[in-house]
């Protein structure tokens, strides 16, 4: 069974960093391409960022781009989104995906599985 669980999540102030971490387990996780998706309130889940199965390219939403910045590590079934400069606007939950392929989606029809998602709260 794929399980795939955020952490990370919590309060922040604007202008403040943030990394959320996503364990994955029960997949082969180095040949897949990994997301992270976020939801916030009376909104529809958007795409944030997403990295191939290699690690070797990263595709950013415009609106995080040059704050965010995607990583993995296979050997341990991580992936991680690292949040600088964190905006009020960023507040939302935050989900971690598992693309269907090895190669980056921006659309939530390219994930099979998700997490459960954690709360990012971004104070002004």
């Amino acid at each position: 069974q794929v399980q795939l669980v955020e952490s990370g999540g919590g309060l922040v102030q604007a202008g403040g960093s943030q990394r959320l971490s996503c364990a994955a387990s029960g997949l082969s996780f180095s040949i897949y391409a990994m997301g992270w998706f976020r939801q916030a309130p009376g909104k529809e889940r958007e795409f944030v960022s997403a990295i191939t199965s290699s690690g070797a390219s990263t595709d950013y939403a415009d609106s995080v781009k040059g704050r965010f910045t995607i990583t993995r590590e296979n050997a341990r079934n991580m992936v991680y989104l690292q949040m600088n400069s964190l905006k009020p606007e960023d507040t939302a939950v935050y989900y971690c995906a598992a693309s269907y392929w090895s190669s980056n989606s921006r659309t939530e029809r390219g994930y099979a599985h998700w997490g459960q998602g954690t709360q990012v709260t971004v104070s002004s």
